[in-house]
């Protein structure tokens, strides 16, 4: 890809954006999918009609064969022959032109398969972290996997199998008609009675698929949790627990598959009974119009074959409408995706020069979508430009919320928040967030290397830099222990290294972006005393001259903070410098008395 070309994707991505916020109707979802790619479709079809003549031409020359072989005085053997070359050519060019259909129907499906994942994938970015909070990430990746596959098999099966048994009805009935028009009208009685047919199941079938789709979320979504929760589950030794649970779950979807199986079944079974009984009726019908001689042996011969091409094609949809109903099921789920309005909580357009870090809380009010109780109750809050500020309370007090909002994560439902003046409602969060480091409790690494995990996002850092970065987060002990030093592979989620080098690897890559606003959240909390003596000189180090928020339980660790804000029932109730609050012997100096 040139370096100034779009990626293919962003076409999705726009088309969606610019669509309805609503869950529209599923094939009006895939036309807008393949939107530019119709031309590939219609050449993939051109070829199909080439490559599938054999099947509407080949009774029409088994019938002028038995015509000559039952009338020798009439005909020559040279027209056998003539018959024999025809056919020939006709079944030898199944060979060119299934390749370039093929061609041009994968361009055109890869190309949507492609697009539709990255499309996905770009607005779970761009949704907000309370649509993230409420799916598990199973359902979604089931969604990104699953359905995007069985989307593609939808569209596939209506170019092989649909618009091939379409074609081959039209074609078949229009070439009798051409030849007996009484013939012809039985043949089209074939087709209400197949819609007769679909239609009687159609709910049954849609309603079976739609369980089954949601079970199957539900399992992806308990095994990603499940896997996440291994090392728990073995610490307590709960894991007959998690295999019960596992295993209702799956009971539960082998259930519902079970009855999906039967149902598509019980259909494709009546389908098979209903048009081979009127194959039969059609053998007889035509045998006795040549019994009264109204048409001929050979003749016979040629509506049997175009009949029975007519009820493989109506049999080929009734045998892959199950499959149509899934891929119809898989858009539906998809869209929930693509056409949600749940996007990020700010949409401001305006970008900071720079950030000096003043964060002003003016009367803001919050509570979850979930909840009507308020976490935050008309909380005012300025933080001056290069302030470290300490949030303390009890559980349930406010304090990650707040670090929520300086986030840009959450919005107030009352009151506003500012950046060195400028509401949140303005700035664009993008870029305001690349000034901000975020240290949580719960450090989050990937399974690349070291360096990989310290430089996240960024590019060209220099060696000098890097150098002086792992200086500062006391983390050159720990790379002269690892056996590829920087290039290391440290597992999933950082599995391979302690708690504290966990969190100096997160500091680390805090202070690589030089921020200007650091957010710390309980950041030592799990560390042994040593562990935390280290992470602490690398915090003193990260957070000098920077407008940090630390929030922590263990209050012996934010003494040094220049003002400690107390927090009960979501607003700040107590603040000052560490002296002054144990001097008040107010709410703070009760907490800190039960830790001593």
């Amino acid at each position: 890809m040139k370096a100034n070309q779009k990626p293919q994707s962003f076409d999705f991505e726009q088309r969606f954006r610019n669509g309805p916020g609503k869950v529209e109707g599923a094939f009006k979802t895939l036309y807008m999918l393949y939107k530019g790619q119709f031309h590939n479709i219609a050449l993939s079809f051109f070829f199909f009609l080439i490559k599938h003549s054999p099947v509407w031409i080949i009774p029409i020359i088994t019938a002028n064969m038995i015509d000559i072989a039952s009338n020798p005085k009439e005909h020559s053997t040279t027209e056998l022959w003539i018959n024999l070359a025809i056919v020939a050519f006709i079944i030898i060019q199944n060979i060119p032109s299934q390749l370039l259909h093929i061609s041009f129907l994968s361009k055109a499906s890869r190309h949507v398969e492609a697009g539709l994942r990255s499309t996905l994938v770009r607005k779970l970015q761009h949704l907000s972290i309370s649509y993230h909070s409420e799916l598990r990430s199973g359902k979604l990746q089931s969604k990104v996997l699953r359905d995007v596959e069985s989307i593609e098999f939808l569209s596939k099966q209506i170019m092989y199998s649909f618009s091939a048994a379409l074609t081959s009805v039209v074609v078949a009935i229009g070439v009798t008609a051409s030849k007996n028009l009484l013939v012809a009208l039985f043949f089209v009685l074939v087709i209400p009675v197949a819609i007769l047919l679909v239609y009687s199941f159609k709910r049954n079938l849609q309603k079976k698929n739609n369980e089954f789709r949601k079970q199957i979320e539900t399992m992806s979504g308990q095994v990603a949790e499940t896997l996440t929760m291994i090392p728990v589950t073995r610490a307590h030794g709960l894991e007959d627990l998690e295999i019960k649970k596992t295993d209702h779950t799956l009971s539960n979807l082998k259930g519902k598959g079970y009855k999906l199986d039967i149902s598509e079944a019980y259909f494709g079974a009546t389908g098979w009974v209903v048009f081979q009984l009127f194959q039969m009726f059609c053998l007889m019908f035509t045998a006795f119009l040549a019994y009264q001689g109204q048409i001929t042996v050979g003749d016979v011969v040629m509506y049997q074959g175009f009949f029975t091409t007519i009820l493989m094609s109506i049999n080929q949809i009734i045998n892959v409408y199950p499959q149509l109903a899934k891929g119809y099921e898989s858009i539906i789920s998809v869209s929930e995706v693509l056409f949600s309005t749940q996007t990020v909580e700010y949409q401001g357009k305006k970008k900071l020069a720079e950030v000096n870090g003043k964060i002003t809380f003016e009367h803001v009010n919050f509570h979850y979508t979930d909840s009507t109780k308020h976490v935050l109750n008309d909380l005012n809050l300025e933080v001056a430009a290069g302030e470290c500020v300490a949030l303390v309370g009890a559980s349930g007090a406010g304090k990650s919320t707040v670090l929520s909002m300086v986030l840009g994560f959450y919005r107030p439902n009352e009151g506003r928040l500012l950046i060195d003046g400028v509401p949140f409602d303005d700035v664009h969060m993008q870029s305001y967030r690349r000034k901000l480091a975020v240290v949580p409790q719960n450090t989050i690494l990937f399974s690349g290397s070291i360096k990989d995990n310290i430089t996240y996002g960024m590019q060209d850092v220099s060696e000098e830099r890097l150098q002086e970065v792992i200086e500062m987060a006391n983390l050159q002990d720990v790379i002269d222990d690892m056996p590829e030093g920087l290039d290391t592979m440290i597992g999933e989620h950082g599995g391979k290294l302690s708690g504290g080098q966990r969190q100096r690897i997160a500091i680390a890559r805090a202070i690589i972006r030089d921020p200007q606003i650091i957010l710390l959240d309980e950041a030592t909390s799990a560390l042994d005393n040593v562990s935390e003596y280290r992470v602490q000189q690398a915090i003193q180090k990260l957070i000098k001259g920077r407008t940090t928020f630390i929030v922590a339980h263990r209050l012996s660790t934010i003494r040094d903070a220049d003002r400690i804000i107390v927090m009960q029932n979501g607003t700040c109730v107590e603040q000052g410098s560490f002296e002054e609050l144990m001097n008040n012997k107010g709410e703070f100096y009760k907490l800190k008395q039960l830790q001593a």
